[in-house]
């Protein structure tokens, strides 16, 4: 799941939107204290759009728990945008693609910043 996360890292700091969504499913969702829910790539693409476009640069996304039964995998990750936008947690729900590969089809972020 790290390698994954990574990908999207990447994809984030280099502001590549459409790289963010890449590592979903089609039919994936983003849940977030940040923004309404994005259903599907294209929303979600959109939605990191708008994400990416503030520092960004300093996003770090690390897995501290996974584990995985058939086709499906869970992971918790901390994630850190630096102060600006703040820290938390995401908990994912991965599907294993036909080609062997994962891709997320749910993932919620957790704001450990919230009311602070």
């Amino acid at each position: 799941m790290q390698e994954l996360w990574d990908i999207y890292v990447a994809a984030y700091r280099s502001k590549d939107a459409a790289g963010c969504a890449a590592i979903f499913a089609p039919d994936g969702e983003v849940h977030s204290p940040y923004a309404p829910p994005a259903r599907g790539r294209a929303a979600i693409a959109s939605l990191h759009a708008v994400w990416t476009q503030g520092a960004g640069i300093n996003k770090t996304l690390a897995v501290r728990e996974a584990a995985s039964s058939g086709a499906l995998a869970w992971c918790l990750a901390a994630y850190s945008e630096g102060e600006a936008t703040g820290n938390g947690t995401s908990l994912s729900v991965f599907e294993r693609q036909p080609s062997g590969g994962w891709l997320v089809r749910m993932c919620s972020l957790n704001s450990s910043d919230v009311g602070e």
